[in-house]
């Protein structure tokens, strides 16, 4: 939470948020997932001064229900003093009792985004999907309330004035950046025009550039020259059954007995791996997203 030591950046969690987004796709389905094509908007969750500060939070609870699709779950939500920005108490339901750092009381503003983590820890409780571990755990909440449209709540939190900083969520600035473009690219949305926090914005243009790369790796047909051409050199190597351990490269060849070599990489949309043969331009459908993909393999 807020003024808790200095704010972590870059990308020291992207393969688990990878993870999260295939463990979604997974779990809901593309038509369930295509269904939060429309953010959570500034409207639904603003919160000024002159609010009642219950009233106010319990109305926001309800708004971030109702965007989830958790109609019969009712959150109660209360302030006490707490190290942590928020918590919820995840019982049989309906009633889930929501706590709140005290903090909130004069910092308003930044309720819809403490609410938007913990109102999807219960729809994830519901879902019955969750990942061993409280860090990643934490990760696939953060992940899940960006890409289903409520994330950009707590990007728009991180604030850096001087030496005081404050940011609300387990995802790096960049992360949160990340999983908002890679929603952005998918729905045709632009969130930055919610943005308040100027540092907000400059962490979502880092994740477009990062979220962007993911469709430019090969064997996909946008991949840059220098990477067809480490391609080309691995691909050679792979048919002359020479053994090769690339970590650093998103793709892998293994042979068929069936056919011609066969190469796997990520979908740039869900992450989950497709395989495709070898054999020059090849269009590939993910199975899980749906999405179309232009290869040259």
């Amino acid at each position: 939470m807020a003024d808790d030591g200095p704010v972590e950046h870059g990308y020291p969690h992207l393969e688990t948020v990878r993870a999260a987004i295939t463990a979604l796709y997974r779990r809901l389905s593309y038509d369930t997932i295509q269904t939060f094509a429309t953010s959570v908007v500034p409207a639904d969750v603003a919160f000024c001064d002159t609010d009642d500060l219950h009233l106010g939070a319990q109305r926001v609870a309800r708004e971030l229900v109702r965007h989830y699709r958790l109609p019969d779950a009712r959150l109660i939500v209360s302030f006490r003093e707490m190290k942590h920005a928020a918590n919820v108490e995840l019982a049989a339901g309906p009633e889930y009792f929501v706590e709140l750092n005290d903090r909130f009381r004069t910092h308003r503003r930044d309720i819809g985004a403490a609410l938007a983590h913990e109102v999807m820890h219960v729809y994830l409780h519901r879902l019955d999907l969750s990942f061993p571990g409280t860090r990643d755990n934490e990760i696939l909440t953060d992940t899940a309330a960006t890409y289903l449209g409520a994330g950009w709540l707590l990007l728009d939190a991180f604030r850096e004035h001087g030496a005081a900083s404050q940011k609300l969520g387990y995802l790096t600035p960049e992360e949160f950046g990340y999983v908002l473009a890679k929603r952005a690219l998918l729905f045709g949305e632009d969130p930055s025009i919610w943005f308040t926090s100027p540092q907000a914005y400059e962490a979502y243009v880092k994740g477009m550039a990062q979220a962007r790369r993911d469709g430019q790796q090969p064997p996909l047909t946008a991949a840059g020259w220098a990477g067809r051409r480490r391609y080309a050199r691995d691909r050679r190597h792979a048919q002359e059954h020479v053994p090769v351990a690339e970590p650093d490269v998103p793709y892998s060849f293994a042979p068929d007995q069936r056919g011609p070599l066969r190469v796997s990489f990520p979908c740039p949309t869900c992450h989950q791996r497709i395989r495709v043969p070898v054999r020059g331009r090849v269009r590939a459908r993910c199975a899980l997203c749906r999405t179309v993909l232009e290869c040259d393999t």
